[in-house]
């Protein structure tokens, strides 16, 4: 399918990686894995065209089809979400438009008799014909099916795509590749900026793509959950194993002990033999021997261990001075954009010393409630920060607020102040950024490493309270690990908003769910979350019965005939609509189930959309019908 032979890639006189090899086959789902500034967009550059090689080959079968997605998206203003995911369709498109202008000249020309007009009949037919071939005539309702599947609603599809967040905007550009049918998808950091439903929808799909996969990706149980293969690039090497990442890790150490044995055992014979020489060479009868060794010892292959990058950043967050014992108090706040209502009627109470994760799909204003708890946004409702509280804050785009034009340590030196400037190049080397490497602008830097300067720049201010969105886009694996334990023994408190499932297991004690324009408490960690909002998922009426339980019967009174009739059919038909609910839930979890484990047979059945959109609409309908002769029955019984 793709074959890599030899290639080179260098930057300023330093290569990148030099005389790499290997091939993609279809099937093949390779997570591409190495520190920032390894090299990883740069190979993904390079297989999709948009860089040219130093040397080397990339040989590729006839005619094939690759899809880049990109690590940061920039949509043309004014596109709505629909003619964004139309683009996908270019050739269709492009027909569209000769056959408008083929109609247009049919239209006005009267000399039907006309070789002109006989080729304008000509030409109607083939490019109608080549049209539908390529699926004119049905990518729209191909486009809705996927939009949907994503996430997106009707109502959406004629919004501006600059009113969307940067993961839905991700939503967008994913469902624009999916419409290509590619034969090779080259994620880059796909689940930056997705939430925790989109990375699990995401997941599915990968899983059972046909074509060929290499995603960068430092998302240790995104790439353990799709990729059957990996690819680390280290020092300039690259080291290939058909293993998911976790096993890669595994097999890769075993694989390095082994050659350290083999390598020590190598030195043993090495010196042995020597020991030889140097006692045989006097020794005229025994010169032959002398020399016969030696010829051996320069034909000796000698056993080299892969070397590590073992160099990472060294953080520690210091806590300025102790706040008082809140932190903040948040009281009915709400908070719109124009129409768009994002939060309302917010109450939360953050502790000192207190681990708090944010989570929720994108849009849902977690982002918008970091920014009104740090002074950036105006907001209705109250917020009151704690005694003595100094806020530290990582925005979900820090990076992008830093001076392209800037160097590494310019950046740093004008953010200090007179007591801490003397300490930049010490800051500055604990991550990672020593010798002349902090004389580099800002702008040829690769996406984690300018987070990195950004976490660096962040310890220049004072602060005990720590809000972080999405700290992890962009970095390493090795970096994240280390931003994480540097979390964890922070001993001020913590509110981080994020998707990365690995990064916050053990990180945080509480969770809070944004839905629907309010928070929802956890009292646990991710996993206990993730647990407790599977269980809510497939107990939706459940809850209701329960508290039909829990509400102790009332005292039979002395009601006529005619209201005990009344009673009886009312009981009768809540009970039928009961029936009916619960069988309608059946079939919904049963399709939810089915699109889990095979989306694209399932959305490929016959009116498939229209009739699961149905099956909810009615849900809907029942529960209303049911809160109705709930509260019918109720007051009839009293």
């Amino acid at each position: 399918m793709l074959n890599v032979h030899n290639l080179s890639v260098s930057f300023g006189g330093e290569y990148l990686f030099e005389e790499i090899s290997f091939r993609l086959n279809a099937g093949d789902r390779v997570g591409l894995i190495g520190k920032n500034g390894a090299g990883k967009s740069t190979l993904l550059k390079l297989l999709s065209k948009e860089m040219s090689l130093d040397s080397g080959t990339i040989a590729m079968e006839k005619d094939l089809k690759i899809g880049f997605l990109r690590q940061d998206i920039d949509f043309e203003q004014g596109r709505t979400v629909v003619e964004e995911a139309y683009r996908a369709f270019t050739e269709i498109k492009q027909l569209e438009t000769r056959l408008e202008e083929i109609n247009q000249q049919l239209a006005e020309r009267t000399d039907y008799d006309s070789e002109g007009y006989h080729q304008l009949m000509v030409d109607l037919n083939d490019v109608t014909h080549h049209y539908e071939i390529l699926g004119g005539y049905s990518y729209q309702g191909e486009t809705e099916k996927i939009l949907l599947g994503l996430g997106f609603k009707r109502e959406d599809f004629d919004k501006k795509t600059t009113t969307f967040s940067g993961g839905w905007r991700m939503r967008i550009e994913l469902a624009k590749l999916l419409l290509q049918h590619n034969d090779v998808l080259l994620l880059d950091e796909p689940t930056n900026h997705l939430d925790i439903e989109s990375i699990l929808w995401l997941e599915q799909f990968l899983n059972g793509y046909p074509g060929a996969v290499m995603i960068v990706s430092h998302d240790k149980m995104f790439l353990d959950n799709v990729t059957n293969r990996t690819i680390e690039i280290s020092l300039g090497r690259i080291y290939d194993y058909n293993k998911p990442y976790s096993k890669f890790l595994k097999l890769r150490t075993e694989i390095k002990e082994q050659q350290l044995n083999a390598q020590k055992n190598q030195e043993k014979e090495i010196q042995q033999a020597e020991r030889l020489i140097e006692r045989f060479r006097a020794k005229s009868t025994k010169a032959s021997m002398a020399q016969s060794l030696m010829k051996k010892l320069d034909k000796m292959e000698r056993i080299e261990v892969d070397e590590d990058d073992t160099a990472t950043m060294n953080l520690r967050f210091p806590v300025s001075v102790t706040p008082g014992k809140v932190v903040a108090e948040i009281e009915g706040l709400s908070k719109s954009y124009g129409d768009n209502h994002v939060l309302n009627d917010i109450n939360l109470l953050l502790e000192r010393d207190s681990k708090t994760a944010f989570v929720g799909q994108n849009g849902q204003g977690k982002s918008t409630l970091a920014k009104i708890m740090i002074g950036e946004l105006d907001h209705e409702g109250k917020v009151k920060l704690g005694h003595n509280v100094q806020i530290g804050y990582f925005a979900q785009n820090q990076a992008e607020y830093l001076d392209g034009n800037k160097t590494i340590l310019d950046t740093m030196i004008d953010a200090a102040n007179e007591k801490n400037r003397s300490k930049v190049r010490d800051i500055l080397g604990s991550f990672l950024f020593r010798g002349d490497e902090v004389e580099k602008y800002v702008k040829v830097l690769s996406g984690g490493e300018r987070n990195r300067l950004a976490l660096a720049k962040m310890l220049l201010q004072p602060f005990n309270v720590l809000v972080m969105d999405e700290p992890t886009n962009h970095l390493d694996i090795q970096s994240k690990n280390v931003l994480k334990q540097a979390l964890q023994n922070f001993e001020g408190t913590l509110v981080v908003v994020s998707h990365d499932r690995d990064f916050l297991q053990g990180l945080t004690n509480k969770v809070y769910e944004f839905k629907d324009k309010k928070i929802k408490e956890y009292l646990g960690d991710i996993d206990f979350f993730l647990e407790q909002r599977n269980a809510e998922n497939f107990r939706v009426i459940e809850k209701q019965r329960e508290y039909n339980d829990v509400v102790p019967p009332r005292k039979k009174t002395g009601n006529s005939f005619e209201d005990q009739k009344k009673i009886k059919s009312l009981k009768n038909k809540l009970s039928s609509v009961e029936a009916k609910i619960s069988k309608l839930e059946k079939e919904i979890g049963e399709i939810d189930h089915d699109l889990l484990m095979d989306y694209d047979a399932t959305i490929a059945k016959p009116n498939f959309f229209d009739t699961y959109q149905g099956k909810k609409k009615e849900l809907e309908q029942l529960m209303e019908r049911w809160e109705t002769l709930s509260t019918e029955l109720e007051a009839s019984a009293k």
